[in-house]
């Protein structure tokens, strides 16, 4: 019988028993077989989570564009956690590929429950939840961004949908900046920084008022989500 591949959501910040409930702990404790982001942080959250062996036992491969290796495991009988860096496995992160694989080879697959920041964003952002689009990254360059800003927005106004999007955290700023200034004053921004941390902070208002009383977010990890009017 081939192994289960488990997706196993990690902390956005704080302690893996503060994000994860104690049946997703216990099924990662009978894991030894890990397909990971990074070997770092993947080994310092299976110590948090105190596993049953010493970490030295355990197999922690890297997820790489080439997914067989893992999905050979798995077919030979053993069963594989796929960490992601934070958050999910598998939205928004390459682990995507290899639970695509794992379907492919008729491999059982596991999600266990944890953090999303996608979805606690949109569970606090006050804006429409029966209808959503998540974006993922858009455009660095500055006047494509401005462009997808106007795409999304006009989206939102079409469907009535929220439309859900991430940057990397340096350019948290320069985003907010583009929303604030291209975006029509009666749209709604909500800026979820920091979610589940001590620093936690999250804003919705229209853009009017955004305008009045501009931010700065700086280099913290933050969903942008945003509601036409």
């Amino acid at each position: 019988m081939p192994g289960i591949l488990y997706a196993i959501p990690t902390p956005l910040g704080g302690t893996a028993a503060d994000a994860l409930p104690a049946s997703a702990l216990a099924s990662v404790r009978t894991l030894r077989d890990f397909a990971v982001e990074n070997a770092k942080t993947a080994r310092a959250f299976l110590k948090d989570v105190a596993m049953p062996c010493p970490i030295q036992e355990l197999r922690i491969s890297m997820l790489e564009k080439d997914v067989s290796p893992h999905v050979k495991t798995l077919q030979a009988g053993s069963s594989v956690g796929l960490l992601s860096e934070a958050g999910c496995p598998a939205v928004a992160d390459p682990g995507a590929a290899l639970v695509d694989a794992a379907h492919a080879a008729g491999i059982r697959v596991v999600p266990l429950v944890g953090p999303s920041s996608i979805v606690l964003a949109l569970m606090a952002s006050g804006l429409e939840g029966q209808r959503f689009t998540f974006c993922g990254y858009l455009s660095r360059e500055a006047e494509e961004r401005r462009k997808k800003i106007r795409e999304l927005e006009a989206r939102s106004h079409r469907n009535r949908e929220t439309q859900i999007f991430i940057e990397t955290p340096y350019r948290n700023d320069q985003m907010l900046a583009a929303l604030i200034e291209t975006c029509a004053p009666d749209t709604r921004l909500c800026v979820a920084s920091d979610l589940t941390l001590q620093t936690e902070s999250i804003k919705t208002e229209n853009i009017a008022r955004w305008r009045k009383a501009p931010a700065t977010i700086g280099k913290r990890p933050t969903v942008f989500l945003l509601l036409s009017g």
